[in-house]
């Protein structure tokens, strides 16, 4: 399950996974933030808080995941991923060579830091 709440004011989406990752929360997190990138034209961030990375439910959700990333990532200025999971840092580097969006870890205990990262211009 994904948790997520977006600000159409800051236009920065807050990502909360809840345990393994769905199919179904791709789509529900496109259908939330689409219209607001029709309107705005992107998002200003992502920060996704996880003090460790729960997986995928299936191989479905994990390419749920790849085509969300794949049909946004142009639409998002910054990422920032706060955990404490060896995988915030690894999808840091991994992801560079693919996302347009700049990218940062912060420790899970530096959310606020993260947030503010986001937002700044």
């Amino acid at each position: 399950m994904l948790r997520f709440q977006l600000d159409p004011t800051t236009r920065i989406l807050e990502i909360e996974p809840q345990g393994k990752l769905e199919k179904k929360d791709f789509e529900s997190l496109a259908a939330a933030v689409d219209p607001l990138i029709a309107e705005k034209g992107s998002l200003a961030g992502i920060l996704v808080k996880a003090k460790s990375f729960p997986g995928w439910s299936d191989f479905g959700a994990f390419t749920s995941h790849l085509r969300f990333v794949g049909g946004h990532h142009e639409k998002v200025r910054r990422i920032a991923v706060a955990t404490d999971s060896k995988f915030g840092t690894l999808a840091e580097r991994f992801a560079k060579h693919f996302v347009s969006a700049e990218i940062r870890s912060f420790p899970f205990a530096k959310e606020a830091e993260a947030r503010q990262w986001l937002a700044a211009p």
